[in-house]
């Protein structure tokens, strides 16, 4: 590859991005990434298509060597024992190459789910169980995790502990990830700014927790267009951006997280598009309407906090994310089949049938 643009910072990727009617694409995009040398692949867990268990499974046995990384699941969505057990299967089936990732969400989705809602207490106990549970121990708990009287996973395999990345925002989220994970998922559209400010609480916060500076790895997650036609790069930006910014709540964290005036937040909302939709954007939306909806918001909001145009554009933008203290990067909004403009030397083919 071309030195002048090669990437000095570690580049991950997603794997079935968004909406997915065929998890199958999966596989080839596996391939894809481990071609290209990517070292973490990440599933951004759906109900329906994209059930973490399953594709950790199929993508542990057509791959050898790139990590696998749920980004993201919730404690809670899973039985304590499931969830532990899923893990140390997935470790046993990738010979120790699987990452639990983990989130909050919003308190609405576990309202209309009937599922409890995440509080900094219940996930740091969550996290305490699981780690316990993957050891082979015996866990007696009643606290804000739940009740759980007499818990054991009966045989686990000689694979360590999987690592537990917290996916975060805002300075709460990220001195939680700073005190009591492995790592922390930056969210999509965080300018380099934000995101040195991000990696400055979660240095301080291991400073404080007596953890050894630079112990968490700071995951940064930039959406990435390289090469394609202007029509095309709107979808994969403007698209994702929607589907983010439409959240009440949420997109006002990204907003405040980059110093920007909320405003545009309410016109993207009004849209006569998104009139109706309480859950997300492109569950109903195809990607030209959602197209449409991007229109509204202001031009910075995707060109500061994404990269796009020739793969030389792209490298610059990831060394703006590693100067301001990424650990690594994943690339989202292209599968890994797609960022072959980025690698301009190594082949990306079909893949396997």
């Amino acid at each position: 590859m071309d030195a002048e643009i090669s990437s000095r910072v570690p580049l991950g990727a997603y794997t079935l991005p968004g909406r997915v009617s065929d998890p199958r694409a999966a596989v080839a995009q596996a391939d894809a990434a481990e071609r290209l040398g990517l070292r973490t692949l990440w599933l951004s867990e759906r109900w329906g298509t994209k059930d973490l268990g399953v594709i950790v499974g199929a993508l542990s046995q057509v791959t050898t060597t790139v990590r696998i990384a749920s980004g993201i699941t919730h404690f809670q969505s899973r039985h304590p024992a499931l969830l532990a057990s899923l893990a140390m299967t997935a470790q046993a089936l990738s010979d120790g190459r699987f990452i639990l990732g983990i989130g909050r969400s919003v308190d609405a989705m576990w309202a209309a789910v009937g599922l409890p809602r995440s509080t900094n207490a219940s996930i740091v106990d969550h996290a305490d169980i699981f780690r316990r549970l993957c050891r082979g121990e015996k866990v007696r708990y009643d606290g804000p995790a739940g009740r759980y009287p007499s818990l054991r996973l009966n045989d686990v395999p000689d694979q360590p502990v999987p690592s537990l990345v917290f996916a975060a925002i805002g300075p709460r989220g990220l001195e939680l990830a700073g005190r009591h994970f492995d790592g922390v998922l930056l969210h999509p559209f965080l300018t380099p700014s934000a995101v040195a400010r991000a990696v400055a609480v979660v240095r301080d916060t291991e400073r404080s927790a007596g953890r050894p500076v630079g112990s968490v790895r700071v995951y940064a997650t930039v959406v990435v267009a390289c090469d394609l036609p202007a029509a095309e790069e709107l979808a994969v930006v403007g698209a994702r951006a929607v589907t983010y910014y439409q959240i009440p709540g949420f997109g006002e964290r990204l907003a405040a997280a980059n110093g920007w005036d909320p405003e545009p937040l309410e016109r993207l909302r009004s849209h006569s598009l998104l009139a109706g939709i309480r859950g997300a954007a492109d569950s109903v939306l195809t990607r030209e309407q959602l197209v449409e909806v991007a229109s509204v918001l202001p031009v910075e909001w995707t060109a500061e906090a994404a990269a796009v145009g020739s793969a030389r554009n792209c490298h610059e933008a990831f060394e703006r994310y590693r100067d301001a203290g990424a650990d690594e990067l994943v690339l989202h909004g292209s599968t890994p089949d797609r960022l072959g403009p980025l690698f301009p030397t190594i082949k990306v083919g079909p893949g396997r049938e």
